[in-house]
């Protein structure tokens, strides 16, 4: 009998987990797919038909695929832009803070206790037209006299990297810890000048932390539609945007719940060939 408890303990371990996301995961992924295969020509008063109606995919991506690419664009732009500022940052906390290490990392943190929503709105306040901001960018010309930053790709970008942030930092932080020192001590008695160093051996060691970083920040700012929706201009509207519209303002389940599949596949493709790159680049 312990034999097959044994055996059995592993499938109990994970089995509240499993449960978990069938529930509150796998069930309403199916949901969703049915609903994007829903009769368009339906309303949520009078109730849907399942129609089978596969042709709802190449409608929405017809109709929107300028927002699907406004996305995954800014989303780079926003990951790229947090790994540039992000590195160095989890470098610094990891290997050169010393005692100061715990306090910096409750700075990298300390953001994330206050509601995503409230940050985006401080943004706004920050790029006003009157802020502090604005007016330097004025005085060194960088800005015309009548240039602004709200309502702009740029402070939509703004705001995510910002938001996202400590997505890239974390995971970076946590290779570079990891990070055998005597390493970094071995090239350095190989003459290893500290740019050899960095880009021979920690970099390829931390890429781990790097690969996990951009994913979580690219796959959360390809769906953000709050930055946009506060900081930017219909022109600068995601496909988050167009989907929150679908869902609570034109009630068109169908169309909605296709964009959000759309939405799904492209960037469970995406991971997976990144996945599939990095691993291929490590071997």
């Amino acid at each position: 009998m312990s034999g097959t408890y044994r055996r059995l303990l592993p499938y109990l371990l994970v089995l509240p987990g499993g449960l978990w996301l069938v529930v509150f995961f796998l069930l309403p992924a199916v949901q969703l797919v049915a609903t994007s295969l829903y009769d368009p020509a339906g309303s949520l008063a009078d109730g849907y038909a399942m129609t089978w109606a596969f042709g709802n995919y190449p409608d929405a991506i017809r109709a929107y695929w300028a927002h699907f690419g406004r996305s995954f664009g800014y989303a780079g732009l926003a990951t790229a832009l947090a790994l540039l500022l992000g590195y160095p940052l989890a470098y610094v906390i990891a290997l050169r803070a010393g005692r100061w290490q715990h306090l910096l990392l409750v700075c990298v943190v300390a953001p994330m206790f206050t509601s995503f929503l409230v940050r985006t709105l401080a943004w706004k306040a920050i790029l006003a037209d009157t802020g502090p901001v604005v007016g330097l960018l004025r005085e060194v010309h960088l800005l015309a006299p009548d240039g602004r930053l709200l309502a702009s790709p740029v402070a939509v970008v703004t705001s995510l990297t910002y938001g996202y942030l400590p997505f890239m930092v974390l995971p970076i932080y946590a290779s570079l810890q990891r990070l055998d020192r005597r390493l970094l001590e071995a090239a350095r008695d190989l003459n290893a000048r500290p740019a050899q160093v960095f880009w021979t051996v920690t970099l390829p060691l931390s890429r781990p932390g790097v690969v996990a970083g951009t994913l979580l920040t690219v796959i959360p700012a390809s769906g953000d539609y709050i930055s946009a929706e506060l900081l930017g201009t219909p022109r600068d509207y995601m496909i988050g945007n167009v989907i929150d519209a679908a869902f609570l303002v034109r009630l068109d389940y169908p169309q909605g719940a296709a964009l959000s599949v759309l939405l799904l596949l492209v960037i469970l493709v995406l991971t997976i060939g990144y996945l599939r790159r990095g691993a291929e680049e490590v071997g």
